[in-house]
């Protein structure tokens, strides 16, 4: 029968298609086929709770990288979705169906699951972090900036520091690879950079008109839409930075795009210099429209998503090749051998890092910063080593303080040596231990005295200074900092 088996002694069944044979005796076996044909006869309630499991798994993305606060329009969107579907959940009518039952509760589980990760992302210590941190560049742009452009003095220093000081701590905001909090600070971080961009660029032009009326006519007109140009740069600023609810960033765009209008249809007569001076209006207006599309374009481009930025890349490749260096002169029975070669291909990955491009993005200005000091630090480890190395073939008489100085360097060294291997945190044991040695170090470097030498004084000068960099590069190393 159809449990035989064919001339080449596969199960009939399988021949045909029916997947896995039937069993000797006539039975069934629970296969993908039979499954199939039940599918026609699925239980309606089964059906129902596919149906509502795909809508759910429809919005995950969205929900997964939700970057807002609960108060955010799309938060409430979301919440909404996802509390109608559990109520079509529960209305599905199970007929006292065990196989029914543990549908419609998987189905709920997976749905409280998007609900609970909507509300985490929302409610995120660091998402909080983010916030606050932002609402500081609100009230800087609030007291600083909303003035100069409704005819105040100037932009302040103090207005410049503020907001490099709030750009330093959001690269700071650890996110731990969650994409809601990559996106909240790389908007965050983004929208605060354009207006210091926005600034600055305006504060690098001439204060005078660059053209007088009386050279065309249509100058007084190309000069009445700078002025517009200028009013929208700092409703753009409001914008960017949410301290204006009289505008949307719609309206804005359409009010440009007519000025861009309204310049296109000048008659400039042929002159070269009102042209170019047209030019220059229209590229400033381009230039405020593109700082209008930078949130979409930051989601469509996954901007945020640093880890696969050809930059940061490029430094990570730098990283690595410093490490194996790091390794080979950690690790060498007789390392001045290696000074020469790994200080010079040292140089070179510094120049590498000097290459890469920084995409007016704070965090690979930081990443970038950090790996100049990784490198830096065991160019300096070496140049130590390499002195100390010298030292023994000179055994001649030297002043006491010197000499002090010296066997603090020595000790250094060897501190230096064990922090380049150093990975933890700063409630590891041996983060305190290297952070006590160095202290003491320090202390010895005070206790001792030149007696006049300038040259113990400049060596102990220095000596204080290598202590105090490798503390320093300590904390870098064990501050947990991430892009």
């Amino acid at each position: 029968g159809s449990g035989g088996l064919s001339a080449a002694g596969e199960p009939l069944g399988r021949q045909r298609g029916l997947g896995k044979p039937l069993t000797l005796d006539g039975s069934a076996c629970e296969t993908e086929h039979y499954k199939s044909m039940d599918m026609g006869n699925q239980h309606p309630s089964i059906s129902r709770l596919q149906e509502i499991q795909k809508e759910v798994k429809s919005i995950e993305q969205q929900v997964v990288g939700f970057s807002g606060l609960s108060d955010d329009k799309n938060y409430k969107k979301l919440e909404r979705i996802l509390t109608k579907q559990l109520f079509e959940i529960d209305s599905v009518d199970t007929e006292g169906k065990g196989d029914i039952q543990q549908a419609r509760k998987r189905a709920a589980q997976e749905t409280e699951r998007l609900l609970k990760e909507l509300e985490q992302n929302a409610n995120h210590p660091h998402r909080i972090e983010i916030q606050n941190i932002f609402k500081e560049a609100q009230s800087l742009v609030r007291e600083k900036i909303v003035p100069f452009y409704s005819g105040g003095n100037c932009v302040t220093d103090e207005f410049e520091e503020g907001i490099q000081d709030v750009i330093l701590r959001l690269t700071h905001v650890k996110t731990g690879g969650k994409i809601s909090l990559r996106k909240a600070r790389y908007h965050t971080l983004t929208k605060i950079c354009a207006v210091q961009e926005i600034i600055e660029d305006c504060m690098k032009r001439q204060p005078s008109l660059p053209l007088s009326e009386d050279v065309h006519p249509s100058v007084a007109k190309i000069n009445s839409v700078m002025c517009e140009v200028n009013k929208a740069r700092g409703t753009l600023i409001a914008l960017l930075m949410g301290v204006n609810n009289n505008e949307t960033c719609r309206h804005l765009s359409c009010v440009l795009s007519g000025l861009i209008a309204d310049l296109d249809a000048l008659d400039v007569c042929g002159r070269t210099e009102i042209r170019n001076y047209r030019r220059e209006v229209v590229e400033d207006i381009n230039k405020l429209l593109k700082y209008l599309d930078l949130e979409e374009e930051a989601d469509t481009t996954k901007a945020f998503d640093l880890g696969q930025n050809h930059s940061i890349l490029k430094i990570e490749k730098v990283l690595k090749r410093m490490r194996e260096i790091k390794n080979e002169l950690l690790q060498t029975q007789n390392p001045p051998e290696l000074y020469l070669s790994s200080k010079t291909e040292l140089q070179g990955l510094i120049g590498q890092l000097d290459e890469v491009s920084l995409e007016k993005n704070p965090c690979i200005r930081e990443a970038r910063r950090r790996a100049v000091i990784e490198v830096q630090t065991l160019i300096t480890y070496i140049d130590l080593k390499e002195a100390l190395e010298k030292r023994k073939f000179f055994a001649c008489e030297e002043h006491p303080s010197h000499k002090a100085v010296w066997n603090v360097l020595g000790n250094l060294s060897e501190i230096q040596g064990e922090v380049l291997s150093f990975d933890g945190n700063r409630t590891d044991k041996n983060y305190i231990r290297l952070e006590e040695l160095l202290t003491k170090q320090l202390l010895a470097l005070d206790a001792v005295d030149p007696q006049g030498e300038e040259k113990c004084k400049a060596a102990r000068k220095q000596a204080v200074k290598l202590a105090q960099n490798i503390l320093s590069y300590l904390d870098l190393k064990s501050d947990e900092w991430e892009y």
